[in-house]
């Protein structure tokens, strides 16, 4: 069960943007949230390194780091229930990491913001979602406009009918279970798609004792899953990534274009 929230944050309108959405999630779950900043000991303006060593840039970074973190976002995430975690090193390494050794459930973060988003996701979350553990749960937004509502009245989940599914439908129809939400099942099928996808289909619930309604989409997988999705009125999108292994890593070009391109929160797991 999600009982531990893991929200990395830079201090940007993004973040602050996300922070009902983040508090929502936990609301539904009845997880903690706690808040993780990524410092950059050694970013410095050039100007700097000729008043101070880098030794002293690099304190006074961390202090200042430590000190925005403290006081980001305390009503909506007080100090006392939500604790803070100031890290330093390459950002997304970093995050995945604190996700691992910290036993977290799930990582909350924003896909890239801005008007080159449908062209690549922000180079962090693509990371983070190659290298954490952990489901990783994604929105799109702008940066100063917050994500769409996170609900629990219909959860989607996208089935490829790989050796993995059965885990990928046992988690997503637990954590809907968890938030009393209605799933639908969605395989994406091209026009020659073989006869018994749906009785295969029906195994796979079976195997899992999950209850959910299937849905088979008929067309190019990316744009059948999010059209079936809309149409199911989707609150979330649940996805699968591969196991870690292989140069590649878990992002598949579907998995990365589907986070990319949802209108939907997306639950990758």
């Amino acid at each position: 069960m999600i009982e531990k929230i893991l929200f990395p944050v830079d201090f940007s309108l993004s973040c602050e943007a996300m922070a009902a959405y983040v508090k929502r999630a936990a609301e539904m779950f009845g997880a903690r949230v706690t808040l993780v900043h990524v410092c950059d000991l050694y970013g410095n303006n050039g100007f700097e390194l000729l008043v101070r060593n880098l030794r002293e840039v690099a304190e006074d970074h961390l202090c200042i780091a430590q000190e925005r973190l403290d006081s980001f976002l305390r009503s909506e995430f007080p100090p006392a229930d939500c604790a803070r975690i100031l890290r330093t090193g390459e950002a997304a390494a970093q995050i995945a990491e604190t996700a691992r050794t910290g036993g977290f459930d799930l990582v909350v973060m924003p896909t890239h913001a801005g008007r080159f988003r449908r062209m690549l996701l922000g180079s962090t979350t693509a990371k983070v979602l190659n290298d954490a553990d952990c489901p990783v749960m994604t929105t799109q937004h702008a940066a100063t406009i917050a994500p769409r509502p996170l609900e629990h009245r219909t959860w989607v989940c996208a089935i490829g009918l790989s050796q993995d599914s059965e885990r990928v439908l046992r988690i997503a129809s637990r954590e809907a279970a968890a938030v009393g939400a209605k799933l639908f099942v969605i395989h994406a099928a091209p026009g020659d798609a073989e006869p018994n996808v749906r009785q295969r289909l029906d195994a796979l619930l079976r195997a899992t004792a999950c209850q959910a309604e299937i849905r088979i989409a008929i067309g190019p997988v990316k744009e059948s899953l999010l059209n079936a999705a809309r149409r199911a009125a989707a609150d979330a999108l649940i996805i699968g990534r591969r196991p870690q292994s292989g140069t590649l890593g878990r992002l598949r070009d579907l998995t990365y274009s589907l986070v990319r391109d949802s209108p939907f929160p997306v639950l990758s797991v």
